[in-house]
């Protein structure tokens, strides 16, 4: 009996031994993204829990003035995630069968997933190798009769050229839904994303710039657009003085909570602070990043991208799982955005095929996101770069 329970003090000793070694590992994990809610934003959260009143209310209604405000006045309505921003932005123009959309392959699959969902047909056009974004050069051949929308993506926080963008699209007349989710706090021709343009989809997702946890925003046109946006997020109910209510289209459970929204509005007071910080570490990246490794760093863009994230492209020889698995093992995070969407099997059911998009397959093969937050130290950059300097190394 005696030598089963030192036997049994031994394995709890060297349980807490491992506990306290698994602590210390996770206390110096360095993440590839990690939001930064400061004290009074925390304690406005739990003012609202106080309040009785978590739901879609006055919290809300105060974070769509001030993202209205920051996007010149435009008419903003919040929601529960940028894919419903998609979404309902895709209903407002009417898209549908027999509807052709065109944007990138390299994105969150989201973005293709909402135009099948609407009944109409994703149209791929392959990325530039620089910006990583739709090729904009190529975009005008893929227009077609059924093209009725131009769909492009911000990877990463680069913003699409708006005014080449838009100088096309008003040539053959088509609408503009622009998934923005990366971009928030970006610019574009000295414009801020949102203040021009025409739909508008952010995300404020737990690792993006400015965040709710999880929500999003439509930047709308028009007051009736607004309006139609609101009946689209909440079933398409429409309520009257006399407690009657009606429902004029198929909407969704799409708002925002004042939870969301309460923490958005402490986010959104530090918006310039956050991209000044990530411009910051992006520059330390490209004075630290070993040029002689082969990697592919992203576009070095210091006034209109607000850096969401710092991507390298891995060359053609190096595994990407190996590498991935050697920085966790140096307690470093590394993060995939994105593989190329029409690799995916529901985009090969569709009939796409390897070797339709080179461009993007390349990149979207070996793509990694290296940490990038506002809360980071310069020591941390260079930890990073170290550290894949290190596991590159081994794995060659």
């Amino acid at each position: 009996m005696k030598q089963h329970a030192v036997a049994q003090q031994d394995a709890v000793s060297k349980q807490d031994a491992l506990s306290k070694q698994d602590a210390v590992v996770k206390q110096d994990y360095l993440p590839f993204a990690r939001p930064s809610i400061d004290e009074a934003t925390i304690a406005g959260v739990a003012e609202v829990l106080r309040s009785g009143w978590i739901t879609s209310g006055p919290q809300v209604r105060e974070f769509e003035s001030q993202l209205s405000f920051w996007c010149g006045d435009r008419p903003v309505r919040a929601l529960n995630s940028g894919t419903a921003a998609l979404e309902i932005g895709l209903a407002l123009a009417g898209i549908g069968p027999g509807d052709e959309v065109i944007t990138s392959p390299l994105t969150w699959v989201g973005t293709a997933n909402v135009i099948v969902r609407a009944g109409a047909r994703p149209v791929f056009v392959d990325v530039d190798a620089l910006t990583r974004n739709i090729d904009l050069s190529q975009l005008e051949a893929a227009i077609g009769p059924a093209t009725r929308m131009l769909l492009p993506v911000d990877l990463a926080g680069l913003p699409v050229d708006r005014a080449a963008l838009y100088e096309i699209a008003h040539r053959h007349g088509v609408r503009v839904l622009e998934d923005a989710a990366q971009s928030f706090g970006a610019s574009s021709g000295g414009v801020r994303i949102g203040a021009g343009g025409d739909l508008v989809a952010f995300s404020f997702h737990a690792n993006k710039n400015l965040t709710t946890a999880e929500g999003g925003c439509l930047v709308l046109n028009d007051a009736e657009e607004a309006r139609r946006c609101e009946l689209w997020r909440l079933q398409g109910v429409e309520r009257f003085a006399d407690g009657g209510m009606d429902a004029t289209l198929p909407g969704g459970k799409y708002n925002m909570t004042d939870l969301a929204a309460r923490l958005g509005l402490g986010q959104l007071a530090h918006l310039a602070e956050f991209t000044a910080r990530r411009r910051a570490l992006a520059r330390r990246y490209f004075e630290r990043f070993d040029r002689s490794l082969g990697c592919e760093l992203p576009c070095a863009d210091f006034t209109q991208s607000n850096w969401h994230m710092f991507q390298i492209v891995l060359p053609a020889d190096v595994d990407r799982g190996a590498f991935i698995r050697g920085m966790h093992a140096a307690g470093v995070g590394i993060g995939v955005h994105y593989p190329a969407v029409h690799l995916m099997t529901l985009y090969r059911n569709l009939g796409h095929e390897p070797g339709e998009f080179p461009v993007a397959e390349r990149i979207g093969a070996g793509i990694v996101t290296l940490p990038l937050f506002p809360a980071m130290r310069d020591e941390d950059v260079d930890r990073a770069c170290d550290s894949a300097a290190a596991v590159l190394g081994a794995i060659r």
